[in-house]
């Protein structure tokens, strides 16, 4: 066989310069192409029931894969751990009273600039399906006006915790009614297409595909798994013989028990009862974040894709004799939050040092590179979640909703709560993760209050805290 004379001499110099040209500039293109952004929100989730965070009953195995292969925070706090303020301080960077979202139904003002806004301006595509909770009272309202820079929000929902959703030619409803054909919360026979976790992870799974070829924002808000506890089939029986543990919180002295966290009767029946399906709906939720981790791997853009996997509150689940949120114990206020960057933070890496809502904006952008000229409260903490720990002040500061006001001062270790109903708390959250022992008064931590007390001080000072102006908050702060 005769070969080409071309293929008889060297490559020219000419050719080797072209070649390492295009070589060069290919490479260069691969590393600087913009990253996507994947946000999975739930809504009341305890920590606790997640891998990550030491949960061993459900089996969270796509959510601990993230954590496996990115950075997870052990002490990562809603800055109110209550829907609406906890969910604009994230879109914003901001503290409630700024936002001015310090109650649940509160809108969100128009002149706040949120993350997606700056992502919108950079070039992203950007998306939203589930709960918003920062457009006031409409239920469900369906693509509130007001996007937020949101562009495609047709299947976002100001409020509620719907079960069952369809989509009807004039657009997206409840699936779930009543007899006279209201909405309600009920399941029916809500599948893999229409129970609300699945819809709106359908509905990223689309936006994904449609927007693979350039640099998207997703946000899926999920509203479980926040009550009412009921999930599809199979889950809803997945843990019905689960050996549910009973919190040893249960049941407190009134030395162990503040005012701001007196029981509100729980049983331990009840707990048995509501937790099961509450197991339920989580490992739903892990089941769908495994769906959108296995679609962004088909579509090969999984390695150029931060996955932030987080929840706007807890749910106490029993522990104090409580349920829900709103109060500053960790169940309540510590939420997950987990972040796949890969490339640009480290795989199985454990953040412990206190960050809340508001560190995210400032957070997410600097690692997407996207500017946001606008003021934030929330602190850049990209590289303390690449492993530099060295300048992190290692505090958050968490304020309540205004009917029973309370402050807290929180960091890896320690709490410090003053409230209007009881004289001032520091936990040991380290050494006393029951947090039933007051070191307020205790001289062998005067240094930790001292060192604390200040600070949340210099905070209410500084962000304008209209809680710091209660009589019992002012005294024990100032005096």
């Amino acid at each position: 066989m005769t070969r080409s004379l071309k293929h008889c001499f060297p490559p020219s110099a000419e050719y080797i310069r072209v070649l390492l040209i295009t070589l060069f500039t290919s490479t260069a293109t691969a590393a600087e192409a913009p990253y996507n952004l994947i946000i999975i929100q739930t809504d009341e989730h305890h920590f606790g029931t997640l891998g990550p965070y030491g949960g061993d009953i459900v089996g969270t195995t796509h959510i601990d894969w993230l954590a496996k292969n990115g950075v997870t925070c052990t002490s990562f706090y809603a800055t109110t751990p209550v829907c609406s303020p906890s969910r604009a301080a994230l879109v914003s960077g901001m503290y409630p009273q700024k936002t001015p979202v310090t109650n649940n139904n509160v809108p969100l003002a128009n002149s706040v600039i949120t993350f997606a806004h700056s992502l919108q301006k950079a070039g992203f595509q950007t998306g939203f399906a589930g709960k918003w909770h920062l457009d006031g009272d409409g239920k469900p309202q369906w693509s509130p006006k007001r996007q937020f820079g949101f562009a495609d929000n047709r299947y976002m929902f100001n409020r509620g915790h719907w079960k069952n959703l369809e989509i009807l030619p004039e657009g997206p409803r409840v699936g779930g009614r009543n007899a006279k054909g209201q909405p309600n919360y009920d399941v029916n026979n809500a599948d893999t297409e229409s129970f609300t976790t699945d819809f709106l992870c359908n509905r990223a799974i689309s936006f994904i595909e449609a927007n693979q070829s350039k640099p998207f924002c997703y946000y899926i808000s999920l509203p479980d798994p926040h009550g009412p506890n009921t999930v599809r089939k199979p889950y809803d029986t997945m843990y019905a013989h689960v050996k549910v543990p009973i919190p040893s919180t249960l049941k407190r002295t009134a030395e162990q028990t503040p005012q701001w966290g007196k029981s509100a009767g729980v049983t331990a029946e009840q707990i048995r009862r509501l937790m099961p399906a509450y197991y339920g709906m989580v490992k739903c939720i892990d089941d769908n974040v495994g769906r959108i981790i296995a679609k962004l791997d088909e579509l090969e853009i999984l390695g150029r894709t931060i996955i932030v996997f987080t929840s706007d509150h807890g749910d106490l689940c029993g522990e104090h004799g409580r349920l829900n949120k709103g109060v500053p114990y960790e169940g309540s206020a510590r939420i997950p939050f987990i972040i796949y960057a890969p490339g640009l933070l480290p795989k199985g890496h454990r953040v412990s040092k206190a960050l809340s809502c508001i560190d995210f904006l400032p957070t997410v952008l600097s690692l997407l590179g996207v500017s946001h000229p606008h003021p934030v409260d929330g602190r850049d903490a990209s590289n303390l979640l690449a492993g530099n720990v060295d300048k992190w002040n290692d505090i958050a500061f968490l304020r309540s909703t205004p009917g029973n006001p309370w402050l807290c001062a929180v960091t890896s270790q320690y709490k410090l709560v003053i409230s209007a109903s009881d004289t001032p708390w520091l936990i040991d959250i380290e050494n006393d993760p029951a947090e039933v022992v007051n070191l307020y008064d205790d001289q062998q931590y005067r240094s930790v209050v001292q060192r604390l007390q200040p600070q949340l001080a210099a905070y209410c000072r500084m962000h304008n805290d209209d809680h710091a102006r209660v009589p019992a908050i002012r005294a024990q702060l100032f005096d």
